[in-house]
């Protein structure tokens, strides 16, 4: 029915027995006086009960009506949406299937609401009533926030993972707090986090997972326990306690179920105070093989020709969490034999790897990229690497060494390989030296991979298809696939991620244009004349295997028409 022939609440009401044609005049006029819907104003009247006034918006907006209290709820619908998420919105949720998610809202026309929990949940939704009394006593039954209640949930291993003496040092009150966050560490390693936030808001602190790239809410302590969980996290990491003023930086290491974890910890001052981030560093998920990182049979083959080169300069570009020092690690660990010296200069060394010389940069004692460059080409390396050029002075002596007889390995910050090029040259490189020296650069992205347990055929829209390339009249018999959701992949339809590339081998023509200083425009297609191809495109070869969604290559690439 139309919204403009939508029969009035009152009237539906009127015709279900519950109220008289009097009794609606006499809400119609409290309503603007105290600014009250005519439903509320018939409850603060006593003329009916908010039970009564619910099951009439239910007829109203054709939507069913539940009573929580006798309704099934699915855990992973709890999983879906947070405690505190619930609690503000006033929603709660009861079942989540086939990227669907059904919530119990009191208020059917509060379209935000609906829009917000679409973007927080990353679901559709569809809604059903149930009064805020309902809602709220559902909250307070399933989800609980208890510190004692957490850790018995959420981790009661975490007991025993603590060093014992450690334990026998802290009093009763602090004991629940070094194992809270020892299970808020545990939890996230199983989950597969790349990253922990602890985010304090005016009233709640919220912690968050970021998995796969992407930040998801999970049940969160009370706001009480904000001070001593920072506090746990800071004395663990060795950073002053007292210092709240300004950023500070640590690293921890613990154990996990048998394996040894390091955490770089950083804490920022907030309005509300301090956050903190806590980057999970695993070195089983760094030392990949090359063939592991997801290239197509032709970068592969390109990719391993080009580290197998004596000297030059090879760059990966990309944002950060774009899985570079992935790339450049599987690199080393390819070309990492017993006749051949690498040396690192690494801000900071994330992951040691046995039988390369790895320095770390210390600002603070006058150890920069710089000079750690100046003293390594003194050793004698066959192969360098350089963390990341930041300056004219780095990318000049790292070309320098490229010139002489030396392969280095570095990272910039740029959008695509093309890029790399007037990125060096803005930079205050000279351009003779830049044409020179590089051997090819690498711009690459990380793209969430459907999850193989619900994996299914899927028939996505012409658009969506049409938005990254592909014509949906060419690729009629090919099947592509979409995640369902499952509990295997959080009902998100994705687990872990793998990596879309960029590779662009100069020639002498793009050396020449490098020479001339050719804007980024004119690099790039000149590129693609020579054969690169484009991070979208390697998105679309991993859509028509069945590797990721052609959303997410969308996503991913943030596709810009004016460069293609």
């Amino acid at each position: 029915m139309a919204v403009g022939t939508r029969r009035l609440l009152g009237q539906i009401m009127k015709g279900m027995g519950l109220v008289t044609e009097e009794q609606i005049r006499s809400a119609l006029a409290l309503k603007p006086k105290e600014g009250l819907r005519i439903g509320e104003a018939l409850v603060k009247l006593g003329f009916v009960t908010s039970e009564e006034v619910l099951q009439a918006l239910g007829e109203q907006y054709s939507i069913p009506v539940v009573d929580l209290k006798q309704t099934r709820i699915s855990p992973e619908a709890l999983a879906a949406l947070s405690r505190n998420d619930a609690r503000k919105h006033n929603v709660f949720p009861i079942e989540r299937s086939n990227g669907v998610l059904t919530v119990a809202v009191s208020d059917p026309m509060d379209l935000p609401l609906l829009a917000d929990i679409r973007f927080i949940t990353g679901s559709e939704v569809r809604t059903v009533l149930a009064t805020r009394e309902n809602i709220r006593e559902a909250i307070d039954k399933f989800y609980k926030d208890d510190i004692n209640k957490l850790l018995d949930t959420r981790g009661a291993a975490a007991k025993t993972e603590e060093a014992p003496e450690e334990m026998a040092a802290v009093s009763d009150e602090e004991a629940p707090i070094i194992r809270l966050v020892q299970v808020l560490i545990q939890d996230a390693v199983k989950a597969r986090a790349s990253d922990i936030h602890i985010e304090p808001m005016s009233n709640r602190l919220r912690v968050r997972y970021r998995i796969d790239g992407f930040c998801q809410e999970i049940e969160s302590p009370p706001k009480r326990l904000q001070g001593p969980i920072i506090q746990r996290v800071k004395i663990m990491a060795g950073i002053d306690v007292a210092e709240k003023r300004r950023p500070t930086d640590g690293r921890i290491t613990t154990k996990v179920a048998g394996k040894e974890i390091d955490m770089r910890v950083s804490c920022l001052p907030a309005s509300h105070g301090e956050s903190v981030v806590m980057r999970i560093l695993e070195k089983e998920n760094v030392l990949l093989n090359l063939q592991d990182l997801g290239f197509d049979a032709s970068d592969y083959k390109k990719f391993l020709s080009i580290i197998r080169r004596p000297n030059g300069i090879f760059l990966v570009t990309g944002p950060t969490g774009s899985g570079k020092t992935t790339t450049l690690y599987a690199a080393l660990n390819e070309l990492n034999r017993p006749d051949r010296k690498i040396i690192t200069a690494e801000n900071p060394v994330e992951y040691h790897m046995k039988g390369v010389n790895q320095c770390q940069v210390n600002d603070k004692a006058g150890l920069g990229f710089v000079e750690i460059l100046r003293a390594m080409l003194r050793q004698a390396p066959n192969i360098i690497l350089v963390g990341e050029i930041r300056d004219r002075e780095t990318a000049e002596i790292a070309i320098q060494a490229a010139l002489t007889g030396h392969l280095v390995f570095s990272t910039l910050h740029t959008n695509d390989a093309p890029s790399a090029i007037t990125r060096l040259i803005d930079m205050g490189t000279p351009p003779f030296l830049v044409a020179s020296s590089v051997q090819a650069v690498m711009a690459q992205r990380l793209v969430r991979v459907i999850c193989p347990k619900c994996k299914q055929p899927f028939q996505f829209e012409r658009k969506e298809l049409q938005a990254i390339g592909i014509n949906p009249d060419d690729i009629a018999n090919l099947t592509l696939y979409k995640g369902t959701g499952c509990g295997h992949c959080k009902n998100i339809g994705f687990r872990g991620r793998s990596a879309i590339f960029e590779v662009m081998e100069m020639n002498r023509t793009l050396q020449e244009m490098a020479f001339h200083r050719e804007p980024t425009r004119a690099l790039r297609r000149q590129a693609r004349l020579s054969g690169m191809t484009t991070l979208e495109e390697d998105g679309v070869r991993k859509v028509l295997a069945g590797v990721t969604t052609p959303e997410e290559v969308i996503i991913t690439t943030q596709r810009e028409e004016a460069l293609t």
